[in-house]
């Protein structure tokens, strides 16, 4: 791990001054965080105001979101950052009134609401408004002001109620955009699609250091200052790193076309980290040091409501949402509770360890609100947004075959019992969505995976990257062992893209997305394989 001195002592410092016991409750984790970084610990506001009038350059070079749409409201995002590769973002030390705006319209003619908010400087400078009183299931405009700037013009959209019965329903999904691996050119193609929300699933910045060119994009009109060459591990490391990524034209086109529901996967704090394991494994108090620090740079980042705010390094991602009558949507957090990856992670024979059915992937607190939660649906589509890989994916034909550690088939039993909670909840036409592979798959899930003829659970899509990964191909190297080895594998693709899903009454409709390249930027987009799902009678059939 590329640590660079003085922020591995803060660290080191921080969880060495509270110890691992009190570190380990909310309270010291919080402390510790507020002793590595300077932070007020319970969030108090900064008293000193500065005079929005003074800034002199363009605060909103981060764009403008809008996420976690309900009924009568919707969250509006924007972070002030008139210098925003450099550490405080050009900010001064205090709190900074911003008025907002929603209209019906975007000239901004008839306003259905308005206000006002502090930017204060203990979030980065972030701003989260709630607004309430809106209407159900209608396209609004906003905006934001700071002194004499206003910001672009995002475009957003509320659920409907609960009791709607909706005719249809189309979202999209996307994953995993490193940015030295390519261009956001998708996330371009993304914002032009007529959508009602987006998901993403996941891996929405990487911890890497990305070099002065921007690594595989080349760039030849700019350096990147030297703060991004190196990995992130402070909070002010992940509060840059967003910078970077939310500099990005292309995703800022995306955020302000759509609302985003969010959920993150291992790269927002360390590759395949597991709970309070990383990845090198330090002691757990210090790694939770940097994954609270993760954590807080997500949230003030993300358009998150109030109860996703984290409490030092424990955040409650995983909520539910309903459009209506039609979808409910159980998005879970496999990354914070998990058990630690059998066998050292890494592609390996299942066995006693990856058996166990001790084993988790959710917890057992976010297992019971997700089977619960199904108990109580009535929606006729269950949609499950995560993070890794859900079916089955044998990586050779025949006895000798190995699974991903890290993915569901490391904690066989924690799916099990996720499927039979479907099953005895009665949670209809069951949709899995997933991110993390950086390809596109398409799978029936079977009830058992080692008998191809035994019942279809439900169906899952798999979108491929924005960017990780670099261009890929439509056939990765693996293309024929996979389809072989897995006869509920009905779609593989190795391109970037996304993936988008219509619902309505009679089926689940998924286009499969792709750009040919990333490393150059302006690519077109095209549809590269589209698969429905009947309601009552799952299983993929090509659209």
């Amino acid at each position: 791990m590329t640590h660079h001195a003085p922020h591995e002592q803060e660290i080191r410092a921080a969880a060495a001054h509270f110890g691992r016991r009190r570190f380990l409750t909310t309270t010291g984790a919080a402390a510790a965080l507020a002793f590595a970084t300077n932070l007020p610990v319970a969030g108090a506001a900064y008293a000193a105001e500065a005079d929005a009038r003074k800034i002199t350059e363009n605060p909103f070079t981060l764009g403008v979101a809008s996420g976690d749409p309900q009924p009568g409201s919707v969250v509006l995002w924007t972070r002030l950052a008139p210098r925003p590769f450099e550490p405080g973002n050009g900010m001064p030390e205090a709190r900074v009134t911003v008025r907002w705006e929603v209209a019906y319209d975007e000239h901004f003619k008839r306003l259905a609401g308005q206000g006002r908010a502090d930017a204060h400087p203990e979030f980065n400078h972030s701003v989260h408004i709630e607004p309430t009183g809106l209407a159900p299931d209608r396209v609004y405009y906003y905006r934001f002001r700071a002194g004499s700037w206003i910001s672009p013009v995002g475009r957003t959209r509320t659920a409907p109620t609960r009791s709607a019965r909706i005719s249809d329903l189309k979202l999209a999904a996307v994953s995993c955009q490193a940015y030295h691996d390519g261009y956001f050119t998708a996330c371009r193609h993304l914002a032009e699609e007529d959508l009602d929300v987006v998901f993403h699933l996941g891996d929405y910045l990487y911890e890497y250091p990305v070099g002065a060119n921007g690594g595989a994009r080349n760039y030849t009109d700019r350096t990147l200052p030297a703060v991004f060459n190196r990995e992130t591990v402070t909070l002010e490391d992940y509060r840059l790193r967003y910078a970077l990524y939310k500099s990005d034209p292309d995703l800022q086109a995306a955020h302000a076309a759509h609302p985003f529901i969010v959920t993150w996967d291992d790269h927002e704090v360390e590759n395949n980290y597991a709970s309070d394991i990383s990845e090198d494994h330090l002691p757990p108090a210090e790694f939770l040091v940097r994954r609270a620090a993760a954590y807080r740079a997500y949230w003030e980042n993300q358009p998150l409501r109030r109860p996703q705010r984290p409490q030092g390094a424990d955040c409650r991602l995983y909520r539910r949402l309903q459009y209506g009558q039609l979808a409910q949507f159980d998005i879970l957090d496999t990354r914070q509770y998990r058990s630690d990856q059998a066998y050292g992670d890494g592609w390996h024979a299942p066995g006693p360890e990856s058996l166990d059915p001790a084993r988790t992937l959710t917890g057992a607190a976010q297992e019971r609100w997700l089977i619960d939660g199904w108990r109580q649906s009535s929606a006729r589509w269950n949609v499950l947004p995560q993070q890794v890989t859900f079916s089955e994916r044998r990586n050779a034909t025949g006895p000798g075959y190995q699974l991903s550690m890290d993915a569901w088939d490391g904690y066989a039993a924690s799916r099990d019992r996720v499927l039979a909670g479907a099953e005895s909840a009665g949670a209809d036409n069951l949709v899995v969505l997933t991110g993390d592979v950086h390809v596109h798959y398409a799978f029936d899930i079977k009830k058992d995976f080692k008998d191809p003829g035994s019942r279809t659970a439900g169906v899952e899509f798999v979108t491929t990257s924005i960017a990780s990964g670099k261009n890929g191909a439509d056939k990765p190297a693996n293309w024929d062992t996979y389809l072989a080895a897995n006869p509920h594998l009905k779609f593989y693709n190795g391109r970037r893209g996304y993936l988008t899903v219509t619902l309505d009454q009679d089926t689940a409709r998924a286009d499969y997305r792709t750009v040919s390249a990333v490393t150059t930027p302006g690519a077109p987009v095209r549809t590269a394989a589209s698969f429905v799902s009947e309601a009552g009678d799952p299983g993929l059939k090509p659209a």
